[in-house]
């Protein structure tokens, strides 16, 4: 979710439990035994803005204006090309219904109240009605799941697996669950709103007091509209997303979204079932059998209904908002219901909190977290000469136990893009973060659209912000839009600069798909060559990955002017680990094929001449 990160504490975020060792491979849902797995790459597409092939960009553009992406934009040549880049899943982000404005009373939509949306496009986290999608994403938008349905269909042809968002810490302000299956009440329907809090309530409340609209820009860049009159009708009051409890929130707040009880008092304390003790050991298995027959907050019920109802239509996983704001034992009991009907499963979490991460983990039963506030900030750092890669060490080490549940980003949709001057700087400044980024973790790797090509978020579309691509506007992505070649998605527009570019992503994703190493050990070199190898300086990196079958030597060069040469030292364990007898062996670089050097063994001591480029990276195979 875009956000200031206002979070208001106190409500839904998890007590800090025993941190816990864990498998280096996923396990089963019934049993013990791991399984193996290669390593995962999720694309995160924006799926509104994917297929727009307009190139207006009119701040505030209207979808007339400035066009829209559709489901069907996503063809079977799309989906091959996405699957080639070297890609195992594909998150679409902004597919169940939000709140929007445009006007699809015509088929029994209600329209929204621009006071509360951000943008024209909408906020794909203030969602309106879970068992639907976004009418603005269909050809047709009476039949728009009908036609997501179908591109379920298409990308499963493809090879690849769906992820979307489900966003359980808050809704829409106007949530209308128009499309609820047979029995399920919507949001609210039957809350006591006299009283700020009671267990079973959907949403907690401010009793006698009406909802005001934050003093804030004015919606819509000032457009006059129909509803726009300074007044929103709520009453009484519920909080807002974040946390907040005035019924005026701040113009910083989450005002768009109402924020979702799940059993949490308003001081904080739990009123629900807690997990046993030691249940950070338990299987998936076991925690669904602990949750059987328990009376839980009906908000848990709901959003377990509306990921199940989606899991048999066939999506594969979920990207959960904010997930550090809802209770890990709501997660326990939601995500080991999924995990009963698809044990292959999907989970991400957006969570930023470090201390909270193997509570999520062992308890919540995630499959992975976002590995934002430690090495994806570590590297901004590095790139923008704030920091230099020391800090990596020890960021690996602290993850050791859980490594493998932290997935690695450099881009994505709340985030400033790799690309822009407020990050990178350039493409080729974010190679080496990306080769890192990719091969240091066992954990997926995410790759946002545009990413690959280069796209830096120039544009302003509106509500949203410079530097990174709008989600709030309807908008054309430029650089994505060459690649996208007007339906042919064959890169014939791209410069040679981002054609390159999108062949070097290519040859990494692929190779991370299919290299046992990065599924295996890790261990860094960094420490001892910093200390004693001349040459090595402080814009260096350097770790090896191994597997049986497998063994890689990773080096990268951070700076943008200095080509280093040294003698890179291997360690005596490490030459043990590898059983590799004194002697000479051949290394050669698996992204381009071209550099090789020698590895000599001496003494069970091994020692190897590098010479880098800036910006240069090199993934060297025994």
């Amino acid at each position: 979710m875009m956000k200031k990160r206002t979070i208001v504490a106190g409500v839904g975020m998890g007590l800090l439990a025993i941190a816990c060792k864990t498998t280096d491979l996923k396990m089963n849902t019934t049993q013990k035994e791991p399984i193996i797995r290669k390593k995962e790459v999720v694309y995160q597409v924006f799926t509104r803005l994917f297929g727009n092939k307009n190139t207006t960009n009119k701040p505030w553009g209207t979808i007339e204006e400035n066009g829209v992406g559709k489901f069907n934009d996503f063809t079977t040549t799309a989906l091959q090309e996405i699957k080639d880049l070297g890609v195992s899943h594909i998150w679409y982000t902004g597919v169940p219904h939000h709140a929007l404005i445009w006007d699809y009373a015509a088929i029994g939509i209600s329209n929204d109240d621009p006071e509360v949306v951000k943008g024209r496009a909408g906020s794909p986290y203030a969602v309106k009605d879970y068992y639907n999608v976004n009418p603005d994403l269909a050809v047709n938008p009476e039949n728009r799941l009908q036609e997501f349905e179908a591109l379920i269909d298409r990308t499963h042809q493809a090879g690849l697996k769906v992820i979307i968002d489900i966003v359980p810490n808050h809704i829409a302000r106007k949530y209308e669950g128009k499309n609820n299956p047979e029995g399920v009440r919507d949001f609210g329907a039957d809350d006591d709103t006299t009283v700020e809090y009671k267990r079973d309530n959907n949403f907690y409340y401010i009793p006698n007091a009406k909802f005001e609209v934050p003093d804030s820009n004015a919606p819509l860049n000032g457009e006059v509209h129909p509803l726009v009159d300074g007044k929103f009708e709520e009453n009484p009051a519920k909080w807002t997303g974040n946390g907040s409890r005035k019924a005026k929130p701040d113009k910083n707040d989450w005002y768009e979204t109402v924020k979702v009880n799940y059993g949490i008092r308003p001081d904080g304390s739990k009123d629900f079932p807690e997990l046993p003790a030691r249940y950070d050991n338990k299987t998936v298995q076991e925690h669904f059998e602990f949750w059987k027959n328990k009376n839980v907050p009906n908000s848990w019920v709901k959003f377990k209904d509306i990921a199940l109802y989606w899991t048999a239509k066939g999506v594969d996983g979920f990207r959960f908002d904010m997930a550090e704001m809802v209770p890990y034992e709501f997660w326990s009991y939601m995500n080991s219901a999924i995990k009963m009907k698809n044990p292959e499963a999907f989970l991400l979490a957006e969570v930023y909190n470090p201390k909270e991460y193997r509570n999520y983990i062992h308890l919540g039963k995630m499959d992975y977290l976002y590995d934002k506030v430690e090495t994806y900030d570590a590297l901004k750092a590095i790139v923008k000469g704030q920091a230099t890669p020391d800090r990596l060490v020890e960021i690996q080490n602290g993850l050791k136990d859980i490594e493998n549940h932290m997935l690695h980003f450099l881009d994505n949709h709340d985030e400033q893009r790799l690309a822009s001057p407020e990050f990178a700087g350039s493409a080729e400044k974010g190679k080496p973060l990306m080769v890192l980024s990719t091969t240091i973790s066992s954990a997926p790797t995410m790759v946002y659209f545009g990413q690959e090509v280069g796209e830096a978020g120039n544009e302003n579309a509106g509500f949203g912000t410079h530097s990174r691509t709008s989600i709030f506007d309807y908008v054309g992505v430029p650089n994505h839009q060459r690649w996208m070649n007007n339906g042919k998605f064959d890169g014939a527009l791209l410069t040679a600069n981002e054609k390159e570019l999108r062949d070097f992503y290519k040859r990494l994703l692929n190779f991370s798909l299919n290299s046992s190493a990065l599924m295996g050990d890790y261990q860094e070199l960094h420490t001892q060559n910093r200390q004693f190898t001349k040459g090595y300086d402080e814009s260096i990196f350097s770790f090896v990955r191994w597997s049986t079958e497998q063994k890689l030597i990773v080096v990268t060069n951070f700076s943008s002017v200095t080509t280093s040469t040294f003698e890179l030292k291997i360690s005596k364990d490490i030459v043990k680990k590898w059983q590799l007898i004194d002697g000479s062996y051949t290394v050669k670089d698996q992204l381009y094929q071209v550099y090789s050097s020698q590895l000599r063994v001496s003494q069970g001591e091994g020692t190897l001449q590098i010479k880098i480029n800036p910006l240069e990276s090199f993934i060297l195979q025994l």
